[in-house]
């Protein structure tokens, strides 16, 4: 099962191969992308913590489930970081 810090590595890694001006990133994809999802033992809460953290002033969530923790959120983050 993914770990917060496999979360976090794989977001970094999105961060640095980033280029614009922003980035947005969708839970469903990055969870996607760590492995375990979709799966009866995802972490999908552990992913949405993680990118919740990692938010900075001007970033901004562009899409959440009711419960603010599902495959659906997308965060907008605002780059150089």
């Amino acid at each position: 099962m993914p770990t917060a810090q496999d979360f976090q590595i794989a977001l970094k890694e999105l961060f640095r191969n980033a280029g614009g001006q922003y980035i947005d990133i969708n839970s469903g994809e990055l969870h996607r992308k760590v492995g375990g999802y979709p799966g009866h033992n995802h972490r999908m809460p552990v992913c949405c913590e993680v990118m919740y953290k990692n938010m900075r002033g001007k970033d901004a969530v562009l899409e959440a489930p009711l419960s603010g923790k599902g495959a659906s959120l997308t965060v907008r983050y605002v780059l150089p970081r």
